[in-house]
């Protein structure tokens, strides 16, 4: 994986990376946002591919929270969704046909064209 610059607070068996870029564009994101303001990254059932990435911003942490720091932002993953994203990398990404957020996921055995949604 390319540009990792992720650790968690607390140490964990079940990685995941935030790209440069990716940080990058959080951080744009967020200056619109209340300080304190983090990316929530989750895995649900659904999509095309039977589970689907969601994104979201969050002020407040849960128990079963996992925060990732990389670049002066914090992205948060639920603990059942990091089961899914073990390994995981979050990325940002523009080309020709437009800009979003990727998560290149070593655990995805099949994804939807889009990138969306994802089978293990």
């Amino acid at each position: 994986m390319s540009d990792i610059f992720a650790t968690e607070k607390a140490s964990n068996d079940r990685p995941f990376s935030v790209s440069e870029s990716a940080s990058r564009r959080i951080s744009k994101l967020l200056e619109d946002e209340p300080t304190g303001t983090m990316l929530r990254v989750t895995v649900s059932g659904g999509g095309c591919s039977g589970y689907q990435y969601g994104f979201g911003f969050d002020t407040q942490t849960t128990a079963d929270d996992h925060t990732f720091e990389a670049h002066g932002v914090t992205v948060l993953v639920d603990d059942v969704s990091l089961d899914l994203l073990a390994g995981a990398e979050l990325d940002f990404v523009e080309d020709l046909i437009g800009a979003s957020f990727q998560v290149k996921n070593p655990n995805a055995t099949a994804s939807c064209g889009c990138g969306a949604s994802f089978s293990v």
